[in-house]
């Protein structure tokens, strides 16, 4: 079963969301197959969880079940076993030999809200990811600077408003970047090397789905 849910509060951190959702598949009765790791603990597969400051809108749980249960009786053991401030938002069926949501997962779509008046030339985000290289400067503490290009990770960018900017990126060779990345090379700002919640002040991001890509390179959401 695929589980789509979303944390409307998180009182944890970000590490103690998966225990969260573990502890709630134990506590719903279902015919869970057993994890190899541990024969005490569900069979899961978490869907790559948002960065450290980030918000989610879906977030995603793969649950194998040992016998053949509806969806509607998932999602209703599901919710009464929630915890406080986790809502189920979907639950469907998915066949076994379809690859689990972590392994599906190809990439996100992120949505920033914030004060982009910062920006120093007035280029457009569109403009500025068209560049042949997108480059990110990332400088530690003792002054010494790594400079990445994050073009191959962009799919598309947009600013549907002069406060809003939408952002789809893509794994490469199974690593991610932040959107926080490109948007600190676009707004002509450095990321600092050893901060792993690096966020540009008064922007919020919310990442507002995973997408799977297709066999024509095609991105769907998940």
């Amino acid at each position: 079963m695929r589980i789509v849910f979303r944390v409307v509060k998180k009182t944890a951190g970000q590490n103690n969301v998966f225990n969260a959702v573990r502890k709630m598949v134990l506590s719903s009765g279902l015919p869970f197959e057993p994890a190899k790791v541990n024969a005490n603990w569900p069979r899961l597969s978490y869907g790559p969880a948002p960065a450290l400051g980030q918000r989610a809108e879906r977030e995603y749980l793969d649950i194998y079940l040992q016998n053949r249960v509806a969806a509607d009786e998932v999602r209703a053991a599901l919710a009464k076993a929630a915890p406080a401030g986790l809502e189920i938002v979907s639950v469907r069926r998915v066949p076994y030999p379809l690859s689990s949501v972590q392994n599906l997962a190809a990439a996100a779509r992120y949505r920033l809200q914030g004060d982009f008046t910062a920006l120093e030339n007035g280029r457009k985000l569109e403009d500025f990811v068209r560049q042949a290289r997108v480059e990110v400067t990332r400088r530690a503490v003792n002054g010494l600077a790594c400079v990445t290009d994050v073009k191959p990770f962009i799919v598309s960018a947009e600013t549907p408003a002069p406060d809003e900017a939408v952002l789809t990126l893509q794994s490469v060779q199974d690593k991610w970047v932040k959107p926080e990345w490109i948007l600190a090379a676009w707004l002509g700002l450095e990321v600092p090397a050893e901060e792993e919640a690096f966020s540009v002040d008064g922007v919020t991001v919310t990442r507002e789905c995973l997408l799977w890509r297709d066999s024509e390179g095609l991105f769907h959401p998940i």
